[in-house]
């Protein structure tokens, strides 16, 4: 939960009439009188836990920005990798559109792209998604791709696959990863989107083959939704212009 300003102040106030509360709670000659009664032992526990809550509220309300801030510096740097910043001269983070993706069993029902522009024109998009089913769990992968659909980067953004076969799907790992720069689904037959072993274009590894073989697969999954979305992506000013009519 994010505070506003006007929040932070009440807290603040509150804590100021508690704690004149309690000071005059805490005197010696009222203690004396309060102490042998029930009602004195529940006051105290109930006033702990009542400190206790609103310093969490503070701390809370101090620490958030900085771990969302983290958290931003993080996503930008991945979107980096697999968007060139030559390719926009706009805040990644703040131009974003929202497309429907729950019949391409990427992880989400609802995905966010976020819209790459050089002198206000679409250059590019990104947008995050999942292959499911892994071979130990869900691979997060983050995908570039130009205004002509075609792969500018594609990375890993965590898993759980066998570290030493599967964990190969890292660009840390391998250049695997690499080989999907410049594909699309205008250059590689549909048949083309798998694994050697099943026909396709794209190697497996020795020992672990679920792995590339579903990372693939999502891959193709993300370009599917793309190329639906695309007129949308590219110019969405004209989308909404003509929604409006």
């Amino acid at each position: 939960m994010k505070f506003d300003p006007a929040t932070i102040m009440r807290l603040k106030e509150k804590i100021a009439v508690y704690r004149e509360f309690l000071k005059k709670w805490l005197e010696p000659s009222n203690l004396a009188e309060l102490r042998p009664k029930l009602e004195f032992q529940t006051g105290v526990l109930a006033g702990f836990a009542l400190i206790a809550s609103v310093l969490l509220g503070v701390t809370n309300c101090s620490t958030e920005g900085t771990i969302q801030r983290r958290l931003d510096e993080d996503l930008k740097k991945s979107l980096e990798e697999v968007v060139p910043a030559a390719l926009y001269d706009n805040d990644l983070l703040l131009d974003t559109l929202n497309i429907p993706s729950a019949e391409y069993n990427i992880g989400a029902n609802e995905t966010t792209v976020y819209i790459a522009k050089k002198s206000g024109q679409v250059s590019a998009v990104c947008f995050k998604f999942t292959a499911p089913d892994g071979y130990s769990g869900a691979i997060n992968m983050i995908m570039g791709i130009d205004r002509n659909a075609n792969i500018l980067g594609v990375r890993v953004l965590s898993h759980k696959e066998t570290p030493g076969l599967g964990d190969k799907i890292e660009v840390a790992k391998s250049d695997w990863i690499l080989k999907f720069t410049g594909r699309s689904l205008d250059n590689l037959a549909p048949a083309k989107w798998a694994v050697k072993k099943d026909g396709g274009e794209f190697d497996q590894f020795a020992g672990a083959t679920i792995t590339p073989r579903k990372s693939v697969q999502a891959i193709y999954r993300g370009l599917q939704l793309f190329k639906a979305h695309q007129e949308q992506l590219i110019n969405p000013a004209s989308h909404q212009s003509r929604d409006k009519e």
